[in-house]
């Protein structure tokens, strides 16, 4: 996808988010950063991803830039050192998009610690309404930063592996990657 051509719809937009590519063990990357922080790391042939970017761009006033950018720099260092297994958490300022129930289901898998796993349900508990299961798994596909905001560690209730935009088998390895999975799911592989 050429990140570019979306300026066409986000023409009077002011603000710039600064694209580059990191090619990951799992695949190659869409990284973005405006000057407060990361705002983008996504996989490129994620689920709706020209959705993701749109919304991206319209909520922080922005248009697309291939530039490398300080952020970038730190964030690749940091992703290289967490696929070595010597990063276990993530230090690059982060910019998050969305509404403030959003954000705070962001904050919330951040929260989650490495090599640990949650669930919907025990995240829309932990945000004081247990009723907010649906909630709580709509904002986890809305997050546009994978891997940083580690939305790969919900799994079902029952164990199961749930919906992931960056593919369940990227689920499966960075589980595995960080020491999360069950034995008898790495009995799976």
């Amino acid at each position: 996808m050429d990140i570019l051509s979306l300026n066409k719809q986000l023409q009077n937009n002011t603000t710039t988010i600064s694209v580059a590519t990191y090619t990951s063990p799992l695949g190659e990357m869409f990284l973005g950063a405006v000057d407060k922080g990361i705002c983008l790391v996504e996989f490129h042939d994620r689920i709706r991803l020209e959705e993701t970017l749109l919304a991206l761009a319209k909520n922080l006033n922005a248009q697309f830039v291939e530039d490398e950018h300080k952020h970038h720099f730190n964030l690749k260092n940091e992703l290289d050192l967490y696929f070595q297994q010597k990063l276990q958490q993530f230090t690059i300022p982060l910019v998050l998009t969305g509404t403030e129930f959003q954000q705070r289901v962001f904050q919330s898998l951040i929260d989650i610690p490495f090599g640990n796993t949650s669930t919907y349900k025990k995240q829309a508990t932990l945000l004081g309404d247990v009723k907010a299961i649906r909630a709580v798994a709509t904002a986890n596909g809305l997050n546009k930063i994978a891997i940083v905001v580690p939305c790969h560690r919900i799994i079902g209730s029952d164990g199961s592996m749930v919906g992931y935009a960056g593919g369940i088998h990227r689920k499966k390895a960075l589980l595995q990657l960080e020491g999360a999975l069950p034995q008898n799911q790495l009995a799976l592989f």
